[in-house]
């Protein structure tokens, strides 16, 4: 693995690292507010504010590229909103671990559909035998780690 490569990994671990804590941290927000939405509410509050703040140190000028964006990109605001506000809501109720298994089963369904079709501009990584057993095992891996 080339250090560049390595440092992707890297990033991306931590991100895996924090789904599951802004899983537990929003849930348990929500329950004490006493709403998912309003848990949710405070977490797009915060999370706009760190982003608009990392906007405006590394300059805005991208956002000038706004007007004309295809519609359907917006999407992904669409997606993350309903991922924070359904794992608040689920995982009080049904485990922080039972409703992240979900969650990774469903991303590398997705994932891998996207790398074989080469999705919105996606670098094309055809679904070959090899490949899908490796992403069954990583699900069943995941499966027995919530069943242990």
């Amino acid at each position: 693995m080339d250090a560049t490569t390595a440092k992707y990994a890297a990033l991306m671990l931590a991100a895996g690292i924090g789904i599951p804590l802004l899983a537990a941290l929003n849930a348990a927000l929500g329950t004490r507010l006493g709403s998912p939405f309003a848990a949710g509410l405070v977490l797009f509050t915060v999370a706009f504010s760190a982003t608009a703040l990392v906007v405006l140190l590394t300059g805005p000028t991208p956002l000038t590229k706004l007007p004309g964006t295809p519609v359907h990109l917006f999407a992904a605001g669409l997606l993350v909103a309903f991922y924070v506000l359904s794992i608040t809501w689920v995982a009080p109720r049904f485990g922080v671990g039972n409703a992240v298994f979900f969650v990774l089963l469903g991303q590398l369904i997705s994932a891998a559909a996207i790398d074989h079709f080469g999705l919105f501009g996606a670098k094309l990584s055809p679904l070959s035998l090899t490949r899908a057993g490796g992403i069954a095992v990583m699900a069943f891996g995941v499966y027995l780690t919530q069943r242990a």
